[in-house]
């Protein structure tokens, strides 16, 4: 029986082999059979039935070729398996980087005790679940561990509190905490009060990301007629305390919070539960401080609780697998290496240069080519290997004491072992005493660079990059897109149509720019080292390195160029980066283009920057507050807003706001259409010429990782990342007005905004000015993006009609509630809630570099320099805008960030009032010092000379806006 088992094992294949190969060979004609012939086939089998092979050795090989092809095509083919969070988390188990965890409101744990124990046993989810949170449990003393014991989980519990919360029944949290992924768990705080019941386990996993010293699982019960607020500041309070005394740690709060939401008051900490755990509402939250750090599942309730059990599945990444190793490699400057640079450039004679070359290209590209070809000489290079969670303070020698601790556990030598590890603890503080002087000692030097350079180390911070990939193709296409405004060149009497502002007359002619040795020295000295070379490959360390050697041979490039009116074709030529807009790309123009230029070039520019600026400034519109001395985006913001509160005082008023929106506004200059409107604004035509040269035949390339696209002409535009690019578009866009006093324009650079103050319904001032800025840009080559221009309308009237909207184009604007107006979010009701909630959220943030900073054992003193710089500089974006109108609960919130930091700091700190009452203070000194200030005006003497006139305001908003307190606060 077994044998012929086996052959009809073996005779399966070959059948098969021969269903596959038969048709092949077989006659194209068709044998039929009747039914007879079909019974008797055995005995008269057909002699036609199976064709004549000739090449007996060829069908042998055919047979054998197919079936080995087949063999590996399927032996090749990937069987398909499951994916998603939760196969990934049951073929992990207990290694994940965050625990697994189940949350569910019970309403009587010993009722339920049964079923979870029926669970752990049957549902292999929970019984690997790492940790089960439970809120209202309605545990007492009267019930001890033991009957709410779970094989293979430790209990931890906090009841109610009769005496805290005058209740002796219900509330109660507690954790079940799963002993095969942890068993070094410590209570660390327990609170009980008639608004709120926490809980705080801390817990030191088997397993655990390296950037995550261990898991604070908080436990959080907010009974449904508790006083919201008042919770959420407790528990805030006790989170904050709780993340000061474990920098390290990563907070997990999870519970039944009601009606509250943590986010409130704790803008960094995300939600994670998305599903309904209540009928349709989501009260059970689960809060940590990491972007997509849980999926939330559903699943049955337990027993007759009206709660579903949550099942929180970790889909965190750790940061080592969030990002490949990287390659680098840098120059190693030394004191030696910059000796031995600048020894070969005092070697050089530089006028054999200039007898060897006939025109300004030559002369400078062989310069430049020089220069690079001694830096790569001089300067040697250094690659090595980084991942994203080294620790800056781990050296190779602690690399080194590492390895002999696992060799000596390997081994199973427990003497040998003790040693080491003993050893490796003793040098890693050492390492870390060193690194923490180091920082000091870049405190203290100023060297603000190299501090964030530590501080990003010490928190392994890395920028997110968004995930694209990169091709040719790709590259070609986005070097295509930057060209697309490239136009034939325009005559100036393209112009004459336009309505133009008639420009100031000069009190006298400029003079001619002249370029001395000594200012090319000192703007090569202020380059920064560490900023990227352009395509001549001339860094900014040689410049600012051997300033005194490469002066007088730039200097004489330079004031070349200018005399013949003619920029040098190496110094125009530009490598372009795409620098992702948004996380997901969805398209080209998520990308903006930021030129690499050549840094020779960005240091000729800043010396025409100043001449430009000299010639230029009284002539510029008062309404544009970019690049211009005493002006800010604090400035742009309140005169905005003081148009808007001055009108609104009056009856049947409202407002419309149309915030523009231009695509790609850098890229789309005229050079010639330029350079008559720099005539008419009094500067120099060789200047003039020269800017022209500097914008036209202008060479580009798209550098896409390593893939770099073709190069390409253009004669259209300024490059961003170009020192003179901003200053040309806003001289490019300083005849854009409003003609209409009822209508105001405001700039800042590319960022336009048309006010329109209504009065008694009557919009056609409005709707004509914004027509006519249609009609400007598309004279003028700019391409408004009706997608992204928005209109805002603030309307405080009673029982205000619906408003028609604006058109442009034959396109409707969108209405929006809000919108960030140059970093600030304004609303349509002028309330800064939402303003606020970002910077909390960002302040809250950078907390977590103060504490890394603390726990290196720094100063005082430098923590509060620290605190200064980066977290109150967040605190006070803007400050003189919002705060005046700001509500008390969101002033408490603010301040709450700033006792925090003292907590950490150890040391008192100002008061955001106090903040706020100095700086507006010194705002209005610096305004009514500068009578070219579009607010200048607003502060006006009384005939005594003392005091100012005090503005007139009829509403709360106007009252507690910039100017009206400014004013108060000069008087007083």
């Amino acid at each position: 029986m077994a044998p012929q088992t086996a052959a009809s094992v073996l005779g399966s294949p070959v059948f098969v082999l021969f269903l596959f190969v038969f048709p092949v060979f077989c006659l194209s004609n068709t044998i039929s059979f009747t039914r007879d012939e079909l019974l008797n086939i055995r005995q008269n089998t057909p002699q036609n039935l199976l064709p004549d092979f000739i090449y007996s050795d060829v069908l042998l090989n055919v047979v054998v070729g197919g079936a080995a092809a087949l063999i590996k095509r399927f032996k090749k083919r990937k069987r398909g398996k499951r994916a998603g969070a939760l196969v990934r988390l049951r073929k992990r188990g207990f290694r994940t980087p965050l625990p697994s965890i189940h949350l569910a409101n019970l309403r009587s744990l010993p009722n339920k005790t049964d079923e979870i124990l029926l669970l752990s046993r049957t549902n292999k989810d929970l019984s690997h679940s790492a940790a089960l949170c439970f809120t209202e449990t309605w545990l007492n003393d009267a019930i001890p561990d033991s009957a709410l014991h779970l094989p293979g989980f430790q209990l931890f519990r906090a009841d109610r509190d009769a005496e805290s919360t005058g209740k002796s029944r219900g509330g109660g949290t507690c954790f079940n905490i799963n002993e095969r992924w942890c068993t070094d768990v410590t209570v660390l705080k327990k609170m009980c009060c008639s608004d709120l019941e926490v809980l705080f386990v801390n817990c030191k996993p088997f397993y655990s990301p390296r950037e995550f010293h261990s898991f604070i699982l908080v436990s959080v019960y907010i009974p449904p007629q508790a006083h919201v607020s008042l919770a959420l500041q407790k528990l805030a309070d006790q989170i904050t305390e709780t993340e000061q005394q474990h920098p390290d740690s990563v907070l997990i709060i999870l519970g039944d919070f009601n009606k509250a939401n943590l986010s409130r008051e704790l803008p960094k900490y995300r939600q994670h539960v998305t599903c309904p755990t209540r009928d349709s509402n989501i009260l059970d939250h689960c809060y940590t401080t990491i972007k997509d750090a849980y999926h939330s599942v559903p699943r049955a309730a337990l027993g007759l609780s009206d709660h579903c059990l949550v099942h929180l599945i970790p889909t965190y990444r750790q940061k080592l697998k969030s990002a490949k190793p990287v390659v680098k490699t840098v120059k190693r400057w030394t004191n030696e290496t910059e000796q031995d640079l600048q020894a070969c450039f005092d070697l050089t004679d530089w006028s054999v240069f200039e007898a060897a070359t006939t025109d300004l290209d030559e002369l400078t590209e062989t310069v430049t080519s020089y220069i690079s070809f001694c830096e790569d000489i001089c300067i040697p290079t250094r690659t090595y290997l980084t991942f994203n969670n080294d620790k800056p303070w781990f050296t190779a020698k602690l690399r080194h004491l590492r390895q002999a601790k696992e060799d000596a556990y390997r081994n199973g030598d427990r003497v040998l072992y003790n040693q080491a590890r003993n050893t490796l603890n003793k040098e890693i503080r050492a390492a870390k005493r060193t690194y923490s002087k180091k920082l000091e000692d870049q405190f203290t030097s100023n060297d603000s660079t190299s501090v964030w350079k530590g501080l990003r180390a010490i928190t392994n911070y890395k920028t997110p990059s968004p995930c694209t990939e990169a091709n040719q193709r790709l590259a070609n296409d986005l070097n295509e897109f930057y060209c697309r405004f490239e136009t034939p060149h325009i005559h100036s009497d393209h112009l004459s149509t336009q309505p133009l502002t008639p420009p100031a007359i000069p009190l006298s002619t400029p003079p001619a720019l002249q370029i001395s040795e000594n200012d090319v020295r000192q703007v090569f000295r202020k380059n920064k080292r560490r900023k990227a070379p352009g395509p001549d490959g001339v860094t900014p360390a040689c410049l600012r390195t051997c300033a005194d050697q490469l002066a007088p041979i730039f200097s004489q490039i330079f004031n070349r160029s200018l005399e013949l009116c003619e920029v040098p074709s190496c110094f125009k030529r530009s490598t372009i980066i795409p620098v992702p807009k948004k996380p997901k790309i969805t398209g080209l123009n998520d990308y903006r283009p930021v030129a690499l230029t050549s840094v020779v070039m960005k240091s000729f520019e800043k010396l025409v920057l100043a001449y430009l600026k000299d010639i230029t400034g009284p002539l510029l519109d008062p309404l544009q507050f970019a690049y211009r001395a005493n002006r800010s985006v604090d400035d742009a913001i309140n005169m905005g807003l003081h148009f808007i509160l001055q009108h609104l005082d009056k009856t049947g008023t409202y407002v419309r706001i149309l915030f523009v929106d231009f695509s790609s506004a850098f890229n789309t200059i005229i050079p010639t259409v330029l350079q008559t409107k720099l005539t008419q604004l009094s500067v120099p035509s060789s200047i003039c010429q020269w800017i022209t040269s500097f914008l036209t035949d202008r060479q580009q390339l798209v550098r896409l990782g390593k893939f770099m696209s073709n190069s390409c002409s253009t004669n259209t535009g300024a490059p961003q990342g170009c020192v003179l690019s901003p200053l040309l578009f806003s001289l490019y866009t300083n005849d854009c007005t409003s003609k209409d006093p009822s209508v105001k324009l405001l700039k800042f650079a590319d960022d336009t905004t048309v006010i329109g103050l209504i009065q008694d319904g009557d919009e056609s001032a409005y709707r004509q000015e914004v027509e006519q800025l249609a009609v400007w840009c598309s004279l003028n080559n700019l391409e408004l993006n009706t997608l992204k221009t928005v209109e805002m309308i603030v309307d405080f009237r009673r029982n205000a009609p619906a408003l028609p909207p604006l058109t442009i184009m034959n396109s409707t604007v969108a209405a929006v509630e809000s919108f960030r107006f140059l970093g600030t979010t304004i609303s349509q009701d002028l309330k800064w809630d939402n303003h606020i909630d970002s910077i909390v959220k960002k302040a809250q943030q950078r907390l977590y570099f103060l504490r890394q900073l603390r726990k290196f054992n720094l100063p005082q003193e430098l923590l509060k320099q620290f605190y200064s710089a980066v977290i109150e500089s967040v605190l006070c974006t803007s400050i003189t805008v919002w705060f005046g109108s700001a509500t008390k609960s969101d002033i408490r919130r603010l301040q709450r960030t700033v006792r925090t930091a003292e907590r950490i700091i150890g040391a008192p700190l100002p008061t955001l009032q106090e903040l706020y009452t100095s700086r507006v203070r010194k705002r209005a000194q610096k305004i009514t010092l500068d009578p070219s200030h579009p607010s200048y005006p607003l502060f006006e003497l009384l005939p005594s000379g003392r005091r100012f006139r005090a503005a007139n305001t009829r509403t709360v908003r106007h009252k507690n806006s910039f100017f009206p307190q400014a004013i108060y606060l000069m008087n007083s």
